[in-house]
């Protein structure tokens, strides 16, 4: 029988080193061909809307989707996984806080491939639910030190600073403008809902890493022309995706100033199918759109885990 796990026993199981292999995984299995994601599908009515990721791992046996609805109550997240030689249901699991820490895994693994070794600090533009995974990933994979952290509220951004300090360990501070949360950073990480750019090429130092996390649909830019134009690697999660969903690359690629074939997917750097940073003062872009096989690579790995420790309800098929 197929399990169900809830959001606090996901909690209780999942960890960032875990969606960090298993988001690393996957990419690789994409890039050699043993992986299969089909792009996000969107279904809207004038009161909510449903969204459809798919896709299988081929050596993990697994194949499914995830669904999420979006309201004027909120959203709402749920991963089916099935066993990919039978086609029988294994799991059904609440996925907002899956989506939240494979989110920040995603930029964590573009880090650890296209970050310089020694980055230090890091600049955060925004300061809800999904910047504490970005960071913590970010922590895993690189010595943070620095945290300069801006959000648009300045009492979520000073809590939040508070938060991420006594939770890393790291100094975080809470800081006025995004210019000067980007100005002189190792690292930008950029996780907000913007619909015009927050962050400004101009401000980018040479030899940083910018990983973009909010841009998932083409009515969102987190970054201005200046930005996308100045990384001479611009990496991508899924290139059919990006090409069709990142809001920040959409003037580029629409002005030919930008290719799709010069986007390089994270999988074919992870295999090492393709190079990586080409240089310590090259700026490098990780756009992340989101990908199926990132959340079916947790769940996967959540599902056994729940087995081992008694942990879920079996579902009535």
């Amino acid at each position: 029988m197929a399990l169900f796990l809830t959001e606090a026993e996901v909690r209780q199981l999942l960890t960032m080193d875990l969606a960090l292999e298993a988001v690393e995984a996957a990419h690789r299995a994409h890039a050699l061909g043993r992986a299969i994601d089909i792009p996000r599908q969107r279904t809207r009515v004038p009161t909510a809307s449903l969204h459809i990721l798919q896709g299988a791992l081929l050596d993990a046996g697994v194949m499914g989707y995830k669904a999420y609805t979006a309201s004027k109550e909120g959203a709402r997240f749920l991963v089916h996984l099935f066993d990919a030689t039978s086609g029988r249901p294994l799991a059904v699991i609440e996925a907002d806080f899956l989506g939240m820490m494979r989110t920040g895994a995603a930029g964590g693994v573009a880090a650890k491939y296209l970050a310089l070794p020694e980055a230090a600090v890091v600049g955060l533009i925004g300061a809800g639910w999904q910047a504490q995974s970005q960071l913590e990933a970010l922590c895993k994979v690189r010595k943070i030190e620095r945290v300069k952290l801006f959000s648009r509220d300045a009492e979520k951004r000073r809590r939040a600073s508070a938060e991420f300090a006594r939770r890393f360990g790291i100094d975080v501070v809470a800081v006025e403008s995004a210019e000067a949360a980007v100005r002189d950073c190792d690292i930008v990480a950029t996780i907000t809902t913007a619909s015009s750019p927050v962050l400004l090429g101009e401000w980018l130092t040479p030899g940083c890493h910018v990983n973009a996390a909010g841009s998932n649909a083409l009515i969102r830019r987190e970054l201005d022309e200046k930005a996308v134009g100045r990384a001479a690697l611009v990496c991508v999660d899924s290139r059919e995706t990006a090409v069709r969903e990142a809001g920040d690359l959409q003037p580029a690629l629409e002005k030919g100033r930008l290719h799709a074939g010069q986007l390089l997917e994270l999988g074919e750097i992870v295999a090492g199918l393709r190079p990586g940073r080409p240089g310590p003062e090259a700026i490098t872009l990780f756009e992340s759109q989101g990908m199926a096989i990132q959340d079916l690579a947790v769940a996967q790995r959540l599902f056994a885990l729940a087995r081992e420790r008694g942990l879920g309800a079996e579902l009535p098929y």
